[in-house]
């Protein structure tokens, strides 16, 4: 696979995923990663100009731009610097991006639809919530009642770590097929939708669901020292004046960015592979 790479935008996984590549024996760019000193730091235009062009996770910051530290980057504007017959990928692709690139005739392949980096994600976001639930509190998870809103990836693997490290896990889900599978796994199970009079005895809260689920008088429920973290990509616990709300968002690549740039490089070397 003699191609070069172009890494655009991004965290810190982004620059790990560049140092991974060029380990690797490739030719890489990057643009856009310099607070983290990455290989081959270049021009926009030159690390847009490769064989396969590697866009961040997630791929915008704000309504249009690039999730880049480097200023606002539109993403119409990078798209025309690319070109048609280029590779270009890009995790969490929303539809006016894919509208954009398309306006263009070029093809954005979204690599976090790949079921291997998903499940790694969300086992790196799950460890990183622990970590960060143990840096702010002060008692031990042992013993702890903790709750888990929704059981999709993230909210598996969380009640699993929860449950390893000697919590109490309750967890959430609005279908019967997942409220039983918290039964099977041991954990108490608790509709989504109905946590009206449930909340009085947690320590720690922990919102998976990307919509809102917990705020107002479902708050006031939950005692007075609940840590409480949303590690939604759109906040589910909603809040204004009452408790504060911890949004860790990109753990991984806050926490574990050279496993989570380990996890998209094969998941790159997967969709090359299957050309």
């Amino acid at each position: 696979m003699n191609k070069t790479f172009g890494v655009i935008g991004g965290d810190r996984r982004q620059a790990e995923l560049a140092r991974l590549l060029a380990g690797d024996g490739h030719f890489v760019r990057t643009y856009g990663l310099d607070r983290w000193k990455p290989v081959g730091a270049d021009t926009l235009d030159h690390a847009a100009s490769t064989d396969v062009v590697i866009l961040p996770l997630p791929l915008c910051r704000g309504d249009g731009v690039l999730n880049c530290e480097e200023g606002a980057v539109p993403t119409a504007d990078l798209f025309r610097r690319l070109r048609p017959r280029q590779r270009i990928l890009a995790g969490q692709v929303r539809p006016q991006q894919r509208r954009e690139a398309e306006a263009l005739d070029l093809t954005l392949e979204d690599y976090f639809l790949r079921e291997e980096l998903a499940v790694a994600n969300a086992a790196a976001t799950a460890e990183g919530a622990v970590q960060t639930a143990m840096e702010h509190l002060d008692r031990t998870l042992l013993g702890m009642d903790c709750l888990v809103l929704g059981f999709g990836r993230i909210g598996k693997l969380l009640s699993c770590r929860l449950h390893g490290l000697g919590a109490r896990v309750t967890a959430t889900a609005r279908r019967p097929e997942d409220l039983a599978w918290i039964r099977a796994y041991g954990y108490r199970a608790l509709e989504t939708g109905k946590l009206d009079g449930h909340l009085s005895g947690f320590g720690a809260v922990f919102n998976t669901v990307p919509s809102p689920v917990l705020g107002g008088p479902l708050l006031a429920q939950l005692p007075g020292n609940c840590l409480l973290m949303d590690l939604a990509s759109v906040r589910g616990i909603e809040t204004e004046s009452g408790p504060e709300v911890l949004w860790a968002r990109s753990l991984p690549g806050r926490l574990s960015p050279r496993s989570a740039a380990a996890a998209i490089r094969d998941a790159v070397y997967y969709i090359l592979l299957e050309e």
